[in-house]
């Protein structure tokens, strides 16, 4: 086997290499591109403008509606995932019996194999028309169903990181919490929660930019109307969905138009790639404290 080993070691650092170079290709061709874009564009009218229309006679390309979109539907996916999944993973670390937690954990990731364009007609075609009988305005197209659905989407999400990072508590703390004679509920929102926070923030961010990384869901229910609102009852666009919209191939290629989606595909990454060094950070934080 020894003779393979130079082989192998070959073949591992070509795909390393393979993943690097296809990072670097990504971030090389939205570079150029947004460049382009922004010869012709003003930096400042791109990100503080107020009305979004490049495809229209007139363009406009202020940016804000696709950030005020994508903020709004990925906020209300968050007031929906952080709890139910914090809370999830705070019932399967410190309540479930094992053989519970082995047959409900598994139950519970299931929905994050669920095909994103599943979860968008789910929302379109269920979600939507439920509120729209508590809630007589709301629009066929709007950013509250997406939210909703996708909040359940990425709860798998949540509640799994976060009871990673409880199951990483050192035991010494919960038999110390219950010898001064706190209840469990006590030691599990007092000792363990605070203890395992830096490994559940970095779950949460990670958790956001999944939700903003989303695509299928709001090309699918949330319309594709970009408007700067934070009503969740109307329809909106986001940054994913604007480019769907283009790549389906009616705009031209290297026009005007059609660069603009590397401009918001760079300001979408850049986004992205902010809040996963914040949640590297914090997971190396929660390392180091309990190594």
């Amino acid at each position: 086997m020894k003779r393979f080993e130079p082989a192998i070691e070959w073949a591992l650092f070509a795909s390393a290499l393979f993943s690097i170079g296809t990072t670097a290709g990504i971030i090389l061709v939205l570079a150029v591109e947004t460049f382009a874009f922004l010869r012709e564009v003003p930096v400042a009218e791109f990100l503080f403008g107020t009305e979004w229309t490049p495809l229209f006679a007139t363009p406009r390309f202020g940016v804000l509606p696709l950030i005020m979109g994508t903020v709004l539907v990925s906020a209300i996916a968050m007031v929906v995932a952080l709890p139910m999944g914090l809370l999830s993973a705070i019932y399967l670390s410190e309540y479930a019996r094992p053989g519970v937690r082995r047959a409900v954990k598994p139950v519970l990731e299931i929905l994050a194999g669920v095909p994103t364009v599943v979860y968008g007609y789910f929302a379109l075609l269920f979600v939507t028309p439920l509120l729209q009988r508590l809630i007589p305005d709301l629009a066929g197209f709007n950013a509250l169903g997406p939210g909703i659905v996708m909040g359940i989407m990425i709860l798998p999400l949540v509640s799994s990181l976060s009871e990673d990072a409880m199951q990483g508590v050192p035991r010494g703390l919960r038999e110390g919490s219950y010898a001064l004679g706190s209840t469990r509920m006590q030691t599990s929102l007092r000792v363990v929660l605070p203890a395992a926070f830096s490994g559940i923030t970095a779950a949460f961010i990670l958790a956001v930019s999944r939700a903003v990384g989303e695509t299928m869901i709001v090309a699918v229910a949330a319309g594709q109307q970009p408007r700067l609102t934070w009503n969740p009852l109307v329809p909106v666009e986001t940054m994913t969905a604007y480019i769907v919209q283009v790549s389906l191939g009616d705009t031209p290629q290297g026009t005007l138009e059609y660069r603009t989606i590397f401009a918001v595909g760079m300001l979408l990454f850049l986004s992205t790639f902010s809040l996963n060094l914040a949640s590297a950070w914090l997971r190396e934080r929660y390392r180091e404290e309990y190594a």
